[in-house]
């Protein structure tokens, strides 16, 4: 088996992101460097965990782009994911995620040194901006467990004591080691 990898966060087609990211709303460029990202870190016998948000809306277009990815790939849902049971008629495009991903779900759990590490797009209370966390019924309660997880879109990858984000933004556009996120608990 090889290394485990996660990311989140990828908003393919998304122009805003695209622009907030440096490539000037550049779509075409934004997704080909997420996907070089991947492809030059994943190997075939790698696992990449995606924890959320692949797009804002275009489920076909986000797993095509994915299908350049080598390695075993696995979805945890996140809110702008059409595929989230948040919105409705999400069971209707399971079969779309499950063409390139082995695996699609709201979290997962990981074992790392002996314990479990959550897997969500969502962290425990940490949102954007000020003010109250939103989708509070999506979020996995703190019990005290290490949590990994995307949806913030800021660049701070340690969000409390327990807590690593790893999507994109944390980790200059490229996916991080199981390890490596760990890892980033102790940087403080």
């Amino acid at each position: 088996m090889g290394e485990t990898w996660l990311t989140s966060d990828p908003h393919l087609g998304h122009r805003l992101m695209a622009a907030r990211r440096g490539f000037g709303g550049d779509v075409g460029a934004h997704d080909a460097a997420v996907v070089a990202a991947l492809r030059a870190a994943v190997g075939p016998d790698d696992h990449l965990w995606v924890l959320g948000d692949l797009t804002m809306r275009l489920p076909e277009y986000a797993c095509e782009r994915f299908r350049a990815v080598p390695g075993h790939l696995h979805l945890v849902l996140g809110n702008h994911d059409a595929g989230h049971p948040m919105h409705r008629g999400a069971h209707n495009l399971q079969r779309r995620y499950l063409g390139v991903f082995e695996s699609v779900a709201m979290a997962a759990t990981l074992r790392w040194e002996g314990g479990p590490v959550l897997l969500s797009h969502f962290p425990y209370r940490a949102d954007r901006g000020p003010g109250p966390a939103r989708f509070p019924q999506w979020r996995l309660p703190d019990l005290g467990g290490l949590l990994l997880h995307g949806h913030t879109h800021l660049p701070a990858r340690r969000t409390s004591d327990h807590e690593v984000h790893v999507g994109l933004d944390a980790w200059g556009l490229a996916p991080v080691r199981l390890a490596d996120a760990v890892a980033a608990l102790k940087d403080g």
